[in-house]
């Protein structure tokens, strides 16, 4: 009589044994490539590139570095951006983006203009980049449409201005606005009114500085 056939042993050489049903799968050994994708990897870069831009400027981005802090291959941020013009024309674009969206139901110019100021308070990097065109592709679809918008949404607050407020050019009105804005934004984000301004808000001393430029004409 032959003796019950057992079950053959794991073979000596030739690769592991077969895993048991509903164990574990062994580990993998060595070091695994970088992943291409990682959840959402364009917002990710999006996110790295503004750090670095509020931390050393527009010029300390690189896509190989940005790559290397999402943890993802070198060549998965050209994916998305295509080069550093594609990325920071996208980061300009979402800006004008914020800007139009904070812009949008103000209640009138210095309402607009406090806004404008808290936007690039509150975004710098992304104020940084807007306003720089040798870093952009200025053909942009994305950054034209929302330049354009959050262009009229400044307009519209000017052309809401009483005429003996505003006099009769609206088109300079609108350049004497949007300078006062952007020059007191720049100067505050770059820290050179940290002096005169003192502990005073920055958002009441636009305030009252707009109120200065447009008010109505003496006779």
């Amino acid at each position: 009589m032959h003796p019950a056939k057992a079950d053959p042993a794991p073979a000596e050489s030739g690769g592991p044994a077969p895993a048991e049903a509903g164990a574990p799968a062994p580990e993998k050994t060595g070091t695994p490539a970088r992943p291409y994708h990682h959840g959402d990897l364009r917002r990710a870069i999006l996110g790295a590139a503004l750090d670095v831009i509020a931390a050393e400027g527009p010029a300390a981005v690189s896509l190989r570095d940005l790559a290397r802090r999402a943890g993802v291959s070198h060549a998965a941020p050209a994916h998305h951006f295509k080069d550093r013009v594609g990325l920071l024309t996208a980061i300009a674009a979402e800006g004008f983006g914020l800007l139009a969206t904070a812009l949008d139901d103000a209640g009138d110019l210095r309402d607009a203009g406090v806004r404008y100021v808290r936007f690039a308070r509150e975004h710098p990097a992304h104020f940084q980049v807007m306003f720089a065109p040798e870093l952009l592709r200025s053909d942009d679809l994305e950054l034209t449409t929302a330049r354009t918008l959050a262009g009229a949404r400044l307009r519209a607050a000017v052309s809401a201005l009483p005429a003996e407020g505003r006099g009769a050019d609206t088109r300079l009105a609108g350049i004497a606005a949007w300078s006062l804005a952007h020059g007191f934004a720049t100067l505050v984000i770059s820290h050179n009114l940290d002096g005169p301004l003192g502990d005073q808000d920055p958002d009441e001393a636009f305030h009252a500085l707009t109120g200065m430029l447009f008010r109505p004409q003496e006779p």
